[in-house]
């Protein structure tokens, strides 16, 4: 997700149990011509784990040397963004619009296999079709694994349906039953808790399980998602004090990696994230969107956290409260309209939770 996958959050992911993470997704287009932000987010994962970069696009040539700059960079996989539906990115025929042109997206395909070492997955995301006539996902995915596709995630919605609605399982199971079974297939949409992701699992019988906005401020997941995969208990929501370390690691990160003209904006997330759902945390975030410095920012933090781990101490008041999960997505919104710093989202791609 433009914006959202930098490498703070995919480090974050990781370190919770996350088995692969994807780059913001990246325009082929400023990669070759050198733009310094594009270039910029194609940032490799710490610690020489494994990661994918993600590109856009509808020229072969560029999308060639975008992939070869991504496997200069150390990516393990390149992905291929032929679902997201936002108009910035179907208005120049890329993202989701491919899938009017299954001709073209196949060539795409072809061209990014060729030009990548063989050892490189070339991989790609699309969507259910571009609206409810030209549900063609499982004949689309056929096309691309034909010119070299070596794994295919499967959004559950149309490019018309946007986010609206609810993700189906539908068209990802009809791609899994379409592909052969060396292929693995990885279903995506809505997937925001363990019950859900069981549920995409038995639906659609994938063979991994993609999830971008169901992490956002909520990392834990992934350790659940791994633990289960174990064999293991899941070991459920996280404690006060463990909300308080991944924010504080999270902090840190953006501190250490996001450009010095991010930190600002980067650090009023985390704050929106990780208060999520606690007491105090609308008024937090209404402080923070007034902080001029990180420092204060970080500050602002600390005190929070301190403040309900000395009330929950005493036994006071409960410092959890529960809140919808699309809350934290429309509160991050909010604070990035203030910014000046709206965003086109990649629909919900960034990390991938392995089924066992």
């Amino acid at each position: 997700m433009e914006a959202v996958t930098d490498l703070p959050f995919r480090t974050v992911c990781e370190e919770l149990g996350a088995v692969l993470t994807f780059t913001e997704f990246l325009s082929a287009e400023a990669l070759t011509r050198g733009a310094a932000k594009a270039v910029s987010r194609m940032w490799p994962s710490l610690g020489g784990r494994r990661f994918a970069v993600q590109i856009f696009g509808r020229e072969p040539d560029a999308l060639a040397r975008a992939a070869g700059m991504a496997v200069d960079v150390g990516a393990s996989i390149v992905d291929i963004n032929m679902g997201c539906p936002a108009k910035k990115v179907t208005a120049g025929a890329c993202g989701s619009a491919l899938m009017r042109e299954p001709a073209l997206a196949a060539a795409l395909v072809g061209a990014v296999r060729r030009a990548v070492p063989a050892a490189i997955p070339v991989t790609v995301k699309h969507r259910a079709g571009w609206d409810e006539s030209s549900l063609n996902a499982a004949e689309f995915a056929r096309s691309l694994v034909g010119e070299g596709a070596a794994m295919i995630t499967v959004h559950g919605r149309t490019r018309a349906q946007g986010f609206s609605g609810a993700a189906r399982m539908e068209p990802i199971a009809a791609v899994r039953a379409a592909l052969p079974r060396d292929i693995p297939v990885v279903g995506n949409g809505d997937v925001k808790d363990v019950a859900a992701w069981q549920r995409m699992r038995e639906a659609t019988g994938c063979d991994a399980v993609m999830i971008g906005r169901g992490a956002m401020g909520n990392p834990w997941l992934f350790r659940s998602l791994a633990a289960i995969a174990r064999g293991d208990a899941d070991p459920g929501a996280p404690s006060l004090a463990e909300r308080r370390h991944v924010w504080q690691r999270h902090a840190a990160l953006v501190m250490e990696h996001s450009p010095d003209k991010m930190r600002l904006h980067e650090l009023r997330k985390t704050l929106a994230w990780y208060s999520r759902g606690l007491r105090g945390g609308a008024a937090l975030r209404q402080r923070a969107s007034t902080a001029r410095e990180p420092a204060a920012l970080l500050a602002m933090g600390e005190a929070f956290f301190a403040d309900l781990e000395a009330v929950d101490a005493t036994g006071g008041a409960a410092a959890i409260a529960t809140m919808p999960a699309d809350a934290i997505a429309k509160s991050v919104a909010r604070h990035g309209r203030r910014d000046g710093s709206a965003h086109v989202e990649a629909e919900e791609p960034c990390v991938t939770a392995a089924a066992s």
